[in-house]
């Protein structure tokens, strides 16, 4: 089982959701209104006057035919807005209950 962590701008909220949903990813934990700033391109998230958007993030935990769909469809979405800066890190997930 892999763990997929994605942060994106909290305007793709209910797209990031659809997506898991239509992968039957069922299962997902969500943070909303959270701040940062990407390593590679795109604008700061921090809620403030300056930089006023914030982003939104999201955990689920996969099995491992599932992960390559997954980071396709970020791929795909970042690619389409490189500018709102989303991006999707996975890991080894070896217990759970």
């Amino acid at each position: 089982m892999k763990g997929i962590f994605i942060v994106y701008d909290q305007a793709y909220n209910m797209e990031v959701a659809d997506a898991l949903e239509e992968l039957s990813c069922r299962g997902f934990t969500m943070w909303q209104n959270i701040e940062g700033r990407g390593t590679v391109s795109g604008e700061p998230h921090l809620g403030s006057h300056a930089w006023p958007t914030m982003n939104n993030a999201m955990f689920t935990v996969v099995d491992d035919d599932k992960v390559d769909a997954i980071m396709d469809v970020v791929r795909q979405k970042d690619e389409e807005t490189p500018a709102l800066g989303m991006r999707a890190f996975v890991w080894n997930i070896e217990k759970s209950y």
